[in-house]
């Protein structure tokens, strides 16, 4: 593709006359191939246009700048100045990916809280309509049964629009994504125009460092998606919801317990029982539905709702959104895993005080026979956070198993001592069982009916980080193997 095909959308001045094919858009000068553009991205740390000069020597056929550069560059190498190279990025992208984003139904979810879950709703639900579904996000980008790791919730702008084009040679026909409010101020979502924009709720978090200066900024970020949808909806018992989406140009659909609200949730009530574990609820207004959510909490509603609402601007089957919230779960974020017996097991990314205690002060609502935490620690971390893990799981749960967890360049064993320091300030039972597979098997061993046991620290992490090294851990397959153990021994 020529340069100014890729260019059509971006305000830049021409340096030189040069406009030479295109073999791929870069922003890593370690990957530049012969052809390329380099695109000059300023980063926290550092600033591309310091690894301008290697791109040229590797071969890029053109520099996207926004800075004056300091060495002289060839006649043949296409120089373009814009004032936001971020923004180049993304509208550069979406035209070397042919606009994927036209060949898809979009989603995209912005919120505190909520996204990665509501992410997941909606993906199932479309599943079980029968439209095959890729998401962007916490987890990664996940499509076809496979998940590509990335390193934020809003990927770099090349990586989502190469998704997407990925996705649709999968033979996915929708795309969810996780709009971050980082990844909003930074240009990733640009150039694309969603068919809907959900937003979840708005509380304080991401203020200071690297991320935002001030709560207003970050309620800004949060509003920008609502520029580039065709249709919204909103979560109306959040009080900001009418700010974050004053720029949306129709009007918005609402969901909520609200009276006010387009759709509206009542009768919620927790669920559980045969290893099912979750939350019912019905709606009114828009749709009248009755539904079992499988992700436990009553918070998990409004998630419910937001997904509901994305699954109303497409006409998706009633039927199906009913199928999908059941059936719905997100990968380490409270997962159940099947087990033959009358008891409730979970995986669970919970990894310092805050969201365990988050996790396990909602479990608890479930009044269990006994709730049974298994976990450990993180090695080359502050102490006191063992401290407070071991504290928060000794008050909370029945039974602590302390095991484990990325014990890195330290000593499992001094870990789980600062863990028992935690413990002992309160009246918390526990058992210490230093291998997370023996940990995990103690736990299935000694089971009861009608218990709930966490495994938490690990959700969807498949490694365990010992001495420098990774080893392949996937808890998954850690319980598949206890399971088909003893069922080979009876």
């Amino acid at each position: 593709m020529k340069l100014n095909e890729l260019l059509k959308n971006v305000e830049y001045t021409a340096l030189n006359g040069a406009n030479p094919e295109i073999t791929d858009v870069i922003y890593d000068s370690r990957k530049v191939i012969e052809g390329s553009a380099f695109v000059c991205l300023k980063g926290y740390t550092s600033d591309g246009h310091r690894f301008a000069q290697s791109a040229v020597e590797k071969g890029a056929a053109a520099l996207v700048i926004s800075d004056d550069l300091d060495f002289e560059i060839p006649d043949s190498v296409a120089v373009i100045k814009t004032a936001d190279t971020r923004l180049a990025l993304a509208l550069m992208s979406v035209e070397f990916f042919g606009n994927p984003a036209n060949e898809l139904m979009t989603v995209a979810i912005t919120g505190t809280k909520g996204k990665t879950t509501t992410t997941a709703m909606i993906a199932e639900i479309f599943e079980q309509s029968g439209i095959k579904t890729g998401t962007i996000g916490t987890l990664g980008i996940v499509y076809g049964g496979k998940t590509y790791k990335t390193d934020n919730t809003t990927p770099e702008s090349y990586e989502i629009q190469k998704a997407m084009r990925d996705m649709i040679n999968a033979g996915c026909k929708a795309m969810v994504i996780e709009a971050s409010s980082i990844g909003l101020k930074h240009n990733r979502l640009a150039g694309i125009e969603f068919d809907a924009g959900i937003f979840t709720n708005f509380s304080d978090d991401h203020i200071g460092g690297v991320e935002h200066k001030d709560l207003a900024e970050y309620l800004y970020c949060k509003s920008l998606l609502f520029r580039q949808c065709r249709l919204a909806a909103a979560n109306i018992d959040d009080e900001k919801w009418q700010e974050v989406t004053k720029d949306f140009k129709a009007p918005v659909m609402t969901f909520g317990f609200s009276e006010q609200a387009d759709l509206r949730a009542k009768n919620a009530h927790l669920l559980s029982g045969d290893g099912f574990i979750g939350v019912h609820f019905e709606t009114e207004g828009s749709k009248s539905l009755s539904l079992d959510v499988g992700i436990p909490g009553k918070f998990n509603v409004y998630n419910a709702l937001a997904a509901i609402s994305a699954a109303s601007f497409f006409n998706i089957p009633d039927e199906a959104i009913i199928k999908g919230l059941k059936a719905a779960k997100v990968k380490g974020r409270v997962e159940p895993v099947s087990v033959p017996g009358n008891y409730t097991l979970l995986i669970d990314y919970a990894h310092n005080a805050l969201s365990m205690e988050n996790v396990l002060t909602t479990l608890r609502l479930y009044k269990p026979n006994r709730l049974i935490t298994m976990f450990g620690a993180g090695g080359n971390r502050p102490k006191v956070r063992r401290y407070e893990m071991g504290e928060t799981s000794g008050r909370l749960s029945d039974l602590s198993v302390i095991t484990e967890d990325n014990s890195r360049f330290e000593d499992v064993m001094d870990i789980i001592e600062d863990i028992k320091t935690g413990i002992s300030k309160t009246d918390g039972k526990y058992v210490v069982v230093p291998n997370r597979k023996d940990a995990i098997r103690y736990c299935i061993n000694n089971a009861q009916d009608g218990d709930i046991i966490v495994l938490a620290g690990k959700g969807h992490e498949d490694y365990q980080e010992i001495k420098g090294v990774k080893y392949h851990m996937d808890e998954r397959e850690l319980i598949a193997e206890i399971l088909s153990e003893q069922s080979s021994n009876e």
